[in-house]
């Protein structure tokens, strides 16, 4: 009697053929964005006061004897790598947040972690006369982390709700933000200093802020990528994450740090720029669902892609002067918000 087969139930073929093509299709988008990033980065060479050729930029980045190897080294390729190293430290700060909050509007410029990091940085540079990045990034990392964990407190600690979170951050962030312009007003030489700094600029970049910036920015990015399985798990409840093995406490406190540390040395170096956090953290779950493993890359990948896209633009603009990158930041991130929270409440009602 010839033997034979029978093909695995629905449920079972289902689930041996779902899991790697959704892997795959996770893994071809990521080599896309790299892709797209590395594409901006060639733009972002390429777009200025001078404008070069895709080509000409490429051949001053890597060829000394070429005529723009000066402007290439010494102007666009420290501009670059800032807007490359604050933009990946929003996005997954912002991801972060969101998840630490279980608030999907939240966002590190919005919730007033990023105007905390600024308040620090203006009372520095007005009253003890710090201007360096090393001076006053310690301020930024005070500010933010205070402000983080007041407004975790303000907003009700794990009974949190993201209208509470949200309310509590627009009052510190709208409280933070007035400060800031009282002590510009009263000191006219620290608003000159910060008049291009206080709106989120990549155009004061050095490449002695990148060398100390990257550091910070580094170490904040492997601890949340650490991070990722314990926020999955903190994300379904604190009894399921305990259940799951995770520590609930040390997650969340662990989460405040990452967001202070990337928040503040993003914000010491180029200002406070909002949306950023918002934006690619919601168009990056269209393609990897609520997964950290894979939202959090993504982030780090697409965010400073769009930071660099915003500081092209305000370069083409407005020439021959420019659009600072926090300006076309929250032109672009104003009405994506608007459009969160209108389809948020038509799926409420």
């Amino acid at each position: 009697m010839p033997l034979t087969t029978h093909p695995p139930s629905p449920p079972a073929a289902k689930r041996a053929t779902a899991a790697p093509p959704r892997r795959l299709t996770r893994s071809a988008g990521l080599l896309a964005a790299l892709l797209v990033l590395a594409l901006v980065l060639l733009l972002s060479l390429a777009v200025g006061a001078r404008p070069m050729s895709p080509g000409d930029a490429w051949r001053g980045l890597v060829d000394p004897a070429s005529p723009a190897y000066s402007i290439v080294h010494q102007m666009r390729l420290p501009r670059t790598l800032l807007g490359l190293l604050a933009g990946a430290a929003l996005g997954v700060a912002g991801a972060v947040m969101q998840t630490l909050t279980r608030n999907p509007l939240a966002d590190p410029g919005i919730l007033g972690i990023n105007a905390g990091a600024a308040a620090a940085v203006v009372t520095a540079i007005s009253f003890l006369g710090i201007s360096s990045f090393a001076g006053f990034v310690w301020f930024a990392f005070a500010g933010s982390g205070v402000i983080a964990v007041l407004l975790y407190a303000v907003g009700g600690g794990r009974s949190a709700t993201p209208a509470r979170l949200a309310l509590a951050g627009a009052a510190l962030n709208a409280a933070l933000f007035s400060y800031v312009q009282a002590v510009q007003l009263l000191d006219t030489t620290a608003l000159d200093r910060m008049r291009f700094w206080i709106v989120g600029s990549l155009a004061s970049a050095q490449a002695s802020i990148v060398w100390q910036l990257a550091p910070l920015v580094l170490a904040g990015l492997l601890i949340a990528f650490l991070l990722a399985r314990p926020l999955n798990a903190l994300a379904m409840g604190d009894d399921a994450a305990q259940a799951l093995g995770a520590n609930p406490a040390r997650a969340r406190a662990v989460g405040i740090v990452v967001i202070t540390l990337l928040c503040g040395a993003a914000t010491a170096a180029c200002g406070p720029i909002a949306f950023v956090g918002l934006m690619v953290p919601h168009l990056v779950r269209a393609l990897t669902g609520p997964d950290l493993r894979w939202l959090l890359p993504y982030c780090a990948v697409l965010s400073p892609a769009l930071m660099l896209v915003a500081d092209v633009l305000g370069r083409v603009v407005a020439r021959p002067s420019e659009v600072q990158a926090g300006v076309l930041t929250v032109l672009l991130g104003g009405p994506v918000f608007l459009y969160f929270i209108r389809t948020r409440r038509a799926v409420a009602a």
